[in-house]
């Protein structure tokens, strides 16, 4: 018959919490030993210390395997299941005990008055010990259950935040769309030459943006692609009012990036830094490593912030989910440039795209000047 194997983590799991009982109940067999012989129970130290590692140990032994039996019994016959491993562990221990000790030392008298009240001895203190696992568990099983509950809590605002991600989506591709088809159309007959290669650019947008759509997460290189080919397009409408830079490092490129945090920044630069700006002006999208960090900086020298305009629905959009999908939270910060424009700077860990990323929380993911 076929047997499922047992995955390395949870063997390990399993091998940790055992050695860690069995370390504890040594511990406590010690210390009942010295208490016993402290009130004068037996004839020494090591006597006392021998009886209470045989029977502390078979006590630990029958219970835990005695439980494991029966671990999807009612909580009655697990109660008699305990009581029973317990009382057997303690006649079964004083035996060995006893034994050993007869080993040691063959002039040794050992009464069976004596020896039963080891016995009653050790069922007390089992059921000392025993109620200080089971506490112990009872606080490790609900830590679990608490995790439990977060991590399903995540994952509800995670399903959330991906439903925000396609409104936000349907929202913004549309009204792109519309706006760029009508100028191709405009074009057609003005200037067929960047008529074409408009549309070009949106194919080349729209094939991004498909691939990008069917995946849950995409590579910061890819994301790059898809702002190029929408400032290629923007940049035939606006003529030499706009030009861009992209300076993203080769080896950050294949990096894994979660989609729609980039473009509300850079739909923000054009649509209200350059566009209405006379001369226009340039865009500028770095990228760099710092501390655990990703660092993306989206940079313009349009007309800057407005004073008391709230912010849009996409820089709303794109903090919330830095806050949700990443542990610690992702962060943006929007602050003005000098002579002129805007950088929006955002920061994301290093070590992943979701709620299961880490870095190290002593480092100030945003750093100015960068």
């Amino acid at each position: 018959m076929k047997t499922e194997a047992i995955p390395v983590g949870i063997k390990w799991s399993r091998q940790h919490k055992l050695l860690s009982t069995l370390l504890v109940t040594v511990l406590f067999n010690t210390a009942i030993a010295g208490l016993l012989a402290i009130v004068g129970f037996g004839r020494s130290f090591g006597h006392c210390l021998v009886f209470s590692q045989c029977i502390g140990l078979t006590i630990c032994l029958f219970v835990s395997t005695g439980l494991h039996r029966f671990q999807t019994a009612a909580a009655r016959d697990k109660l008699i299941v305990l009581l029973a491993t317990l009382s057997l562990g303690a006649v079964t221990g004083t035996g060995l005990g006893a034994w050993v000790i007869r080993m040691m030392d063959s002039d040794v008298a050992l009464e069976s008055g004596f020896l039963w009240r080891v016995v009653g001895i050790s069922i007390l203190f089992g059921l000392i010990i025993t109620y200080f696992f089971y506490a112990r568990q009872q606080l490790v099983d609900a830590a679990e259950l608490l995790n439990a509950e977060r991590i399903r809590r995540l994952a509800g605002e995670k399903q959330i935040l991906e439903a925000d991600l396609k409104r936000l989506q349907a929202q913004i591709e549309p009204h792109f769309l519309f706006n760029t088809l009508s100028n191709i159309v405009s074009l057609m007959e003005e200037d067929p030459g960047r008529a074409k290669r408009m549309q070009l650019d949106l194919i080349r947008y729209l094939r991004t943006s498909l691939r990008r759509t069917r995946d849950r997460t995409t590579t910061l290189g890819q994301e790059a692609q898809l702002l190029t080919a929408y400032l290629d397009i923007y940049k035939i409408r606006m003529g030499k009012r706009l030009s861009y830079g992209v300076d993203i490092p080769p080896d950050l490129r294949a990096h894994p990036f979660t989609p729609l945090l980039l473009q509300p920044l850079v739909e923000n630069a054009v649509i209200h830094g350059l566009e209405p700006k006379i001369d226009g002006g340039r865009i500028r999208i770095t990228a760099e490593r710092r501390e655990g960090w990703l660092q993306v900086a989206v940079s313009d020298d349009g007309l800057g912030m407005s004073e008391g305009i709230p912010p849009g629905m996409g820089l709303t959009n794109v903090r919330e989910r830095l806050e949700s999908l990443f542990t610690p939270p992702g962060r943006l910060v929007i602050e003005p440039q000098r002579p002129s424009g805007v950088r929006a700077l955002l920061a994301v860990p290093l070590d992943g795209t979701g709620p299961v990323a880490t870095c190290t929380e002593s480092a100030d993911p945003l750093v100015k000047g960068t």
